[in-house]
């Protein structure tokens, strides 16, 4: 099971006890927001994409969306999502849970800059009712080699 990896892995940093789970759905950022009691935006949403026949994650602020522009630019290709069944064969997480932590091999992780406008943001732990409160140091931290894009807009 996904949070069971999750779990393991924040075990390994010293962090499995500040897992949250809920007794309710997490697993879209309204929902986060609501189970945890926060703007929509500190939630850290991961999404699934497919650049060439390789799959990679960014994380983003719950408000923030994918500027296509931005994103073809910066990765050469149509911005292009993972199918639910792709995400938990490419990924290892399933749609809902999806999270930078406890990946499979060879998954690229990308932190969009739109999170650095908080403190501190809530991503999934790889289940539907999970999350974990960070700082963006700790959020990079645990990412391993993740690397920082600019390719989401926010709302005006």
């Amino acid at each position: 099971m996904s949070i069971e990896r999750v779990r393991q892995f924040m075990k390994e940093h010293g962090m499995e006890d500040r897992i949250i789970e809920f007794d309710t759905s997490s697993a879209t950022v309204a929902l986060a927001a609501e189970a945890l009691g926060c703007e929509p935006c500190r939630i850290a949403k991961t999404l699934s994409f497919k650049v060439n026949d390789e799959a990679i994650l960014i994380v983003a602020a719950g408000d923030a969306r994918i500027d296509n522009p931005k994103y073809k630019a910066r990765f050469s290709v149509k911005a292009k999502m993972l199918t639910p069944e792709e995400t938990v064969s490419m990924i290892g997480h399933a749609v809902g849970g999806v999270c930078p932590f406890a990946v499979n091999e060879g998954v690229k992780v990308y932190l969009d800059s739109s999170l650095k406008r908080f403190e501190s943001v809530f991503p999934a732990c790889g289940s539907s009712n999970s999350a974990i409160e960070l700082t963006i140091s700790e959020l990079e931290s645990l990412c391993g080699r993740c690397e920082w894009v600019d390719v989401c807009k926010l709302p005006e």
